[in-house]
């Protein structure tokens, strides 16, 4: 399994290619050798795929606009091959299907798409938040994407924070996912009061001994540590997540 570190975490300072070159600089020595682009501002595939090459960092996966998925198929498909990538990503299921009466929509739209992303030899991963472990139906949102889509067609990009969040077992669904977890998303939860706080990972309450474990089982291949929110600066955030991993073997 890879380290990675997904780039929403510092995604302030990466809105001009200026600082997308320092910011990636420092990430890569702090050891890290694959990122996730997310939340990124204009550069060019091309030039974004030089700037890592010549750090030794890989594109492990995107979070891409939904639309861009929907109706510039192609596109995406090329500048995924642009900057090394096989694995074109959705931050979230947009609003509108989030619901019952629209659900069953999302992979009636989608089905397409991530089909001729499968036929490229890529895949189309979706990143869980805590809203799909919400059952309809008797059925959570979790379990009915899984049966609408073949595993080749979907990915789940796990993340280990909006799990926990949701009250579900985090090892319990990394089991129930795997095959489907090449990509995952690793942030600890913290409590200050009664609040919840995304931690560094090891830095919070979560069990991450049984949760690398069970995600070495699952087969997972990308491990992207993620802080959406920081109670300090992000890159000394990522950094701990780093070191903490690292002093249990990963790499």
């Amino acid at each position: 399994m890879i380290l990675g570190a997904q780039l929403y975490t510092v995604r302030s300072y990466l809105q001009t290619e200026k600082d997308i070159r320092r910011t990636l600089q420092k990430i890569a020595e702090m050891g890290y050798t694959s990122i996730q682009v997310s939340a990124m501002g204009p550069i060019a595939p091309r030039t974004l795929r030089e700037i890592c090459d010549s750090l030794s960092l890989s594109i492990a996966l995107t979070h891409t606009n939904p639309d861009r998925i929907l109706n510039e198929t192609d596109q995406v498909i090329e500048e995924h091959d642009i900057l090394g990538c096989d694995y074109i990503g959705i931050g979230g299921m947009p609003e509108k299907y989030r619901s019952r009466e629209w659900y069953g929509y999302f992979a009636e739209d989608y089905r397409e798409a991530a089909g001729r992303i499968a036929k490229a030899g890529k895949r189309f991963m979706y990143h869980n938040h805590h809203f799909e472990f919400e059952k309809f139906d008797g059925k959570r949102l979790i379990e009915r994407i899984c049966e609408d889509f073949a595993p080749e067609e979907l990915g789940i990009t796990l993340d280990t924070y909006w799990v926990q969040a949701a009250g579900a077992d985090v090892c319990e669904w990394i089991g129930k996912l795997a095959g489907r977890l090449d990509c995952v998303h690793l942030k600890d939860m913290a409590v200050r009061g009664t609040e919840q706080l995304m931690a560094p990972v090891m830095e919070g309450n979560m069990n991450f001994p049984a949760i690398m474990k069970a995600l070495e089982n699952a087969g997972a291949k990308y491990l992207l540590v993620e802080q959406d929110v920081c109670q300090t600066s992000p890159f000394d955030c990522l950094e701990t997540s780093y070191r903490n991993l690292s002093a249990l073997g990963y790499r």
